[in-house]
């Protein structure tokens, strides 16, 4: 038989029990409260951690983005990197899913090396090392500082830091004494320093120092446009058609210097202004440390550019090229690329200039509102206008810049299409771009084999000056040398940031009313640019056909503007009909009658710039007399006689 304890052991066991369980709960903290059965928001955090996609890499200079993610990614206990309104703002997710977190991955960028090498093979080892300095920095610079063999293409293959893209530290740890003063991908780095924007005594360097033995302090060029300098600006050596260098250097790219090249390097405009927008919100810098002061201003790690159409192929093969952000992030970087290029890129303006009995003229005026040039970066980009008219009955009476099945510009001309001032048939489009040219001075698309620009009309930005020191740098080229409105006010001063396109349409006795729509599109990769590459094959560059084949490369849209426009046809033979006078109205009135007692009636009145006006109109004998805006300028009048359309022009002194 076996007898019970003592009610002293059974007091004392009791009490031991209630001792633990209050201690339980004293020991719990919000981090470590159950809230998800059994899990703490502590174990979330690990499980969040483990199930991520990011490579945790710790190199003997470098650590990718997955390590950096543990304090400055997403934080489960949502204290840490959200803003105001609750919203998540961690900078690693929003940096996931842009061309600077994926540009070690990207297949274009692959298969345009896998192109250079097979056109010059005995310069392989420089020329795979030259790109993965930028799109692979981490990897690239870490193999350099160790002295080892120069960093290629089949290392990129297993390299984590490689991999990792324009990781964290490709920037924050970037040396701020050269910052700004060395290009081409010749990065200089300050070891075991992490700079951002917020000095010590805002943040507390020792949580970084003891755990990730980095020390964060305070650098000046992480937010000015300094620190995008080293990649943004790359300049090349030139090789003749035989592989031999010529001694000659290229500028594949200046986005930096065409900023330094603005009014924005004067006026506090940084490049994170528009790519890294800043919020005012108080934001707690780290996850899982509570008690850090909240910080402000804060920057989005948005990265936000133009190439829409590359962020979407991504997005669809995100497993076959193994990317590590999800489908709804890809999504929120593509809507913030689309609205940077629709909402701060251009502005456009069409106008009409004038009408005769068989023909229309209009103006297209479009202004770079960019910090650099429009398209900006690598050389394949090009921007273009499409101008359609229609007639009443919606049937086209001119068209200039459509595109075909295969998204190519209709009339494109061998070789490149030149810069155009004025249009006036359906075979000419105007298209923004630089076309390089080789040792002869033919046009090529192999950036080794580039020794000059043939043709470089792209959009200057604001305050640009061929005065500047930078302009070497930043060249106009080509036909828009000697067109006297690129980049030039109606003053005729420089530094416009514009550019007008006119557009001569022959009617062919049309006398409908008119709409016109002038739209500009943006194209990262076109077709033509890609012909040289797909010429050659290699497994990069017949992958990135297949996946460019099976993408939707539509252009993407930037800015449009449309005028309508009334009846525009002139009968020649009813001119004598009617008389106008005075014109010039000095005092703003015009008195229209007929000179052979017909009945006039007036249909509208049209600024110069096509827009419709309210004109007053007083009956007279055998006509109207017409009092015109206040606002001085050039009018048109259409008028209908007998059933005849007349259009007669007026000025407002």
């Amino acid at each position: 038989m076996v007898s019970s304890p003592p009610s002293r052991f059974r007091s004392i066991a009791l009490i031991a029990s209630l001792v633990a369980i209050v201690l339980l709960f004293a020991a719990w903290t919000e981090a470590t409260r159950p809230v998800l059965g059994p899990h703490s928001r502590m174990d979330l955090a690990r499980f969040d951690r483990a199930n991520d996609t990011l490579e945790w890499v710790v190199g003997t200079y470098f650590t990718t983005s997955g390590r950096c993610k543990g304090c400055h990614g997403h934080d489960v206990q949502g204290l840490a990197s959200v803003d105001a309104q609750g919203t998540d703002v961690n900078l690693v997710d929003d940096w996931r899913s842009t061309m600077m977190a994926n540009s070690a991955r990207d297949p274009f960028f692959k298969a345009k090396v896998s192109h250079e090498v097979l056109v010059n093979p005995g310069h392989q080892g420089g020329i795979e090392n030259k790109c993965l300095s930028c799109h692979a920095p981490l990897g690239m610079h870490e193999e350099r500082l160790l002295g080892h063999a120069p960093f290629n293409m089949a290392m990129l293959d297993t390299s984590k830091l490689g991999n990792d893209g324009v990781g964290c530290l490709s920037c924050h740890m970037q040396s701020p004494d050269e910052s700004g003063h060395v290009f081409s991908g010749d990065l200089e780095f300050h070891p075991a320093h992490v700079y951002g924007p917020y000095f010590d005594d805002q943040i507390n360097p020792a949580i970084m120092e003891f755990f990730v033995d980095f020390t964060p302090g305070y650098g000046e060029h992480i937010v000015n446009s300094e620190v995008c300098a080293g990649c943004h600006t790359l300049i090349t050596e030139t090789l003749d058609l035989d592989g031999n260098i010529t001694g000659d250097q290229f500028v594949e790219q200046a986005t930096y210097h065409e900023w330094k090249n603005s009014i924005h390097s004067v006026n506090g405009t940084q490049c994170n202004t528009c790519h890294m927008p800043r919020i005012n919100d108080p934001i707690i810098l780290a996850a899982e440390y509570a008690f850090l002061n909240p910080q402000t201003p804060f920057g989005k790690h948005h990265f936000a550019g133009a190439n829409v159409h590359m962020l979407e192929l991504l997005k669809a093969n995100r497993e076959a090229l193994d990317l590590r952000a999800t489908e709804v992030q890809f999504d929120s970087t593509i809507e913030r690329t689309k609205r940077m290029l629709q909402d701060r890129t251009l502005n456009v303006q069409l106008s009409l200039i004038g009408r005769t009995s068989d023909s229309i003229f209009y103006s297209l005026h479009l202004e770079n509102r960019a910090g650099h040039r429009f398209p900006s970066g690598f050389p394949s980009r090009r921007a273009f206008i499409e101008f359609i008219v229609l007639n009443a009955e919606g049937d086209t009476v001119f068209k200039s810049g459509r595109t075909d099945s295969s998204y190519e510009v209709e009339g494109h001309d061998a070789g490149y299409e030149p810069h155009y001032d004025m249009i006036n048939r359906t075979d000419q489009v105007q298209i923004y771009e630089m076309v390089m040219g080789d040792v002869f001075g033919n046009p090529t698309t192999v950036l080794e084999r580039a020794k000059t620009p043939i043709k470089d009309n792209r959009l200057v930005p604001v305050g640009f000056s061929m005065a500047h020191p930078s302009y070497d740098t930043t060249l106009i080229a080509g036909a828009a040398l000697l067109d006297d409105d690129f980049n030039y006010d109606s003053n005729g001063m420089d530094g416009s940031g514009t550019d007008r396109v006119d557009y001569h349409v022959a009617l062919n006795g049309n006398t409908s009313a008119l709409r016109a729509f002038a739209t500009i599109y943006f194209q990262p990769v076109p077709p033509a640019w890609n012909d040289e590459m797909f010429s050659h094959n290699s497994t990069e560059i017949d992958s990135f056909r297949d996946l460019l084949d099976a993408s939707d490369g539509t252009p993407s849209f930037v800015a449009m503007d449309s005028l309508s426009v009334g009846p525009v046809g002139i009968n020649e033979h009813m001119t004598d009909h009617i008389s106008l006078f005075p014109n010039p109205a000095v005092n703003g009135i015009v008195r229209v009658e007929a000179t052979k007692g017909d009945r006039i009636e007036l249909i509208g009145l049209y600024a110069a710039d096509g827009r419709s006006v309210f004109v007053q109109k007083t009956p007279i004998a055998n006509g109207i007399a017409l009092q015109l805006p206040d606002v001085p300028g050039v009018y048109f009048l259409t008028l209908r006689i007998n059933g005849s359309v007349i259009l007669e022009r007026v000025v407002r002194p």
